[in-house]
């Protein structure tokens, strides 16, 4: 099971990461683009999941690199990972912290930062 904090130290060992607020919500930004947040359901959201239970515990939106890389990712089954109709049309999957494997997570979070660094920044940390 991973945590906020497990996000936290994976996004500590890549360049230029700045760890910020936004919405109230730890966010993870490199480039001045946030790649990671913590990202509670709002009421609606949860009005959204009708009679099924939404997903526990605390839940990390994560930039992708587009809508085909969101369909892959979700395509690959990992555990924890899910979008919602909000999120319809956006670049980003939601990683049910609890649920997911942190292999899986790392690399959605690495994916996420790539998807978000500037050229030269993502180049220097492939090429290290």
């Amino acid at each position: 099971m991973v945590t906020v904090e497990d996000v936290a130290r994976i996004v500590s060992g890549l360049p230029e990461v700045v760890e910020g607020e936004r919405y109230g919500n730890r966010t993870w930004s490199v480039g001045g683009k946030a790649f990671a947040w913590v990202r509670p359901f709002s009421k609606a959201d949860l009005k959204r999941f009708g009679d099924a239970t939404p997903p526990d515990g605390p839940i990390l939106a994560v930039r992708v690199e587009d809508l085909s890389g969101k369909e892959a990712v979700l395509a690959a089954g990992h555990d924890g990972f899910f979008t919602i109709p909000h999120f319809d049309g956006y670049a980003a999957v939601l990683i049910e912290l609890g649920a997911a494997a942190e292999t899986a997570l790392r690399e959605a979070v690495v994916d996420g930062w790539l998807a978000c660094a500037p050229a030269a920044v993502a180049e220097g940390y492939l090429g290290r």
